[in-house]
C-alpha cells in the first residue's frame, strides 16, 4: 500500500484508525495541558497533514505525534527544527508509557488476534514484519513504564505477540530467529508474573530444537513446560501433553508418545475454547491430527487414520494447519508403501505450502523419498 507521508505510514503500521489516532493526540495533550482544536477539527487536519496537503507546523503537534506514535521526527517526516534532546526524548518515552490503559492493551491484543488468524489462512510471510513492529512497540512501552499500573497486562501482551512471531519465524525456517522470539516471551511471561505463559512459550520453543534435530533435549523441554504448568488449566495442560508427545515420538518413544496423547485426551475439557488462552486449539480435529503427525514421525500405519479424519473435519480456513496435514499424509502413506496416495497428497501440500510460503513445509516435502526411491514433486 502507498502512503502519501511517513505520518499517515506510520499510523497504518501500528494499524491505528484516524480515530483512534485522534483520541489519542487529545488524550495526551490534556495530560500535558496542550491547548488543542477539537476532534472535528483534528480530523480535517489530520486528513490534511497525512495526504500532504498541509505540515505539521506547530511544534506542540509534533511533540505529541512523537510521544502518541513513539516515532522521531525523522521517522514522522517533520522538519528537524525541534529535535529534543536526550533527556527530552526519554521524558517523551516516560509520558507516552503512562497513557497505557486498558483501552490500549485492549487494542495490542485485537492486533494480535487478527495477525493469528490472517496467519492461519494466508500464512506469515507479510504478518512477521507487521507483528515485528508491534512488539518493538508494546516493549518500548513496557521498558519506559511505571513499575505500578498496567505492566502485567502488558508483559502478557509481549508474550503473545513474540510466541506467534516465534511460530512464524520456524514456518520460515529462520529458527534463529525463531529462538530469539522465544526467548523474549519467556522473558515477558516473567515480568507479567505468569507462570501459565512461561509453560506455553518454553514449550513452543521445544519445537525450534526438534527442527535443530536436538530431539532429546526439546522432549526434556516440554517436559519441563509440562511441569510448569501442572496445577493450570485443563485445556493447556492437554496442549502441553501433546506437544510433549510430538516430541517424545521424533526420539522415538512410541509408547511413551502415545501415553502423553492419551493424557491430552483424558484432559481435553468438554469446551476447548478459553478466552484466556486465545493461542490455543486442541478441539475439533485438532489434537487428532496433532497424533496423527506423531504416528507419521514413528512410522505408524494408524497415523493414516487419525490424520484422514482430522482432514475430513478441519475448517476450509485453517489452511497452515492443512498444508502440514497433507504433508504428514504424504509421509504416512509413503510408510505405507502407498505411492500414490503419498503423491497426490504431497502435490496438494506443496501448493498450499507455496501459497502461503512455508520454507518449513516445502523442506519437508523436498526430503520425501516415494516408495519406489523417487523424490515427490508437484
Amino acid at each position: 500500500m502507498a502512503h502519501r507521508t511517513k505520518l499517515q505510514a506510520v499510523r497504518n503500521e501500528l494499524g491505528y484508525s484516524a480515530a483512534t489516532t485522534i483520541s489519542l493526540l487529545t488524550r495526551h495533550a490534556h495530560a500535558r495541558r496542550i491547548p488543542i482544536m477539537t476532534a472535528a477539527s483534528l480530523k480535517t487536519k489530520l486528513s490534511r497533514w497525512e495526504n500532504g496537503h498541509e505540515a505539521v507546523g506547530l511544534p506542540e503537534y509534533r511533540r505529541l505525534f512523537r510521544e502518541v506514535y513513539g516515532r522521531t521526527d525523522a521517522e514522522l517526516g517533520f522538519p528537524a527544527t525541534d529535535v529534543p534532546g536526550p533527556a527530552d526524548d526519554l521524558r517523551a518515552r516516560i509520558a507516552a508509557a503512562r497513557t497505557v490503559d486498558p483501552t490500549t492493551i485492549a487494542a495490542f491484543r485485537a492486533q494480535i488476534e487478527n495477525t493469528r488468524r490472517l496467519d492461519r489462512q494466508f500464512g506469515g510471510l507479510t504478518q512477521l514484519d507487521q507483528l515485528r513492529q508491534q512488539i518493538d512497540q508494546v516493549g518500548g512501552l513496557l521498558a519506559h513504564g511505571p513499575a505500578a499500573g498496567h505492566r502485567a497486562s502488558l508483559a502478557e501482551a509481549l508474550t503473545e505477540a513474540s510466541t506467534l512471531a516465534g511460530w512464524q519465524a520456524l514456518d520460515r525456517d529462520d529458527h534463529t530467529q525463531a529462538w530469539s522470539h522465544y526467548e523474549r516471551a519467556k522473558n515477558a511471561a516473567r515480568e507479567a508474573g505468569s507462570t501459565l505463559l512461561l509453560a506455553h512459550a518454553t514449550a513452543e520453543q521445544g519445537f525450534v530444537l526438534t527442527a535443530l534435530g536436538e530431539n532429546t533435549y526439546a522432549a526434556e523441554q516440554t517436559a519441563h513446560a509440562r511441569a510448569l504448568a501442572a496445577d493450570g488449566p485443563a485445556l493447556l495442560r492437554a496442549w502441553l501433553a501433546a506437544a510433549h508427545g510430538e516430541t517424545l515420538a521424533a526420539t522415538g518413544q512410541r509408547e511413551a508418545a502415545l501415553r502423553a496423547f492419551d493424557d491430552a485426551h483424558a484432559q481435553l475439557p468438554g469446551d476447548s475454547v478459553d478466552p484466556a488462552l486465545p493461542f490455543l486449539f486442541l478441539g475439533g480435529a485438532h489434537l487428532d491430527r496433532w497424533r496423527g503427525n506423531a504416528l507419521a514421525q514413528l512410522g505408524d500405519h494408524e497415523a493414516i487414520n487419525d490424520l484422514g479424519s482430522a482432514l475430513a473435519r478441519l475448517p476450509q480456513s485453517w489452511v497452515r494447519v492443512r498444508a502440514a496435514l497433507l504433508v504428514d499424509l504424504a509421509f504416512a502413506h509413503t510408510a505405507a508403501g502407498d505411492r500414490d496416495a503419498a503423491l497426490t497428497h504431497a502435490r496438494t501440500a506443496r501448493q498450499l505450502a507455496q501459497q502461503i510460503h512455508s520454507d518449513r513445509h516445502l523442506r519437508r516435502l523436498a526430503a520425501l523419498v516415494l516408495p519406489t526411491g523417487g523424490r515427490a514433486t508437484a
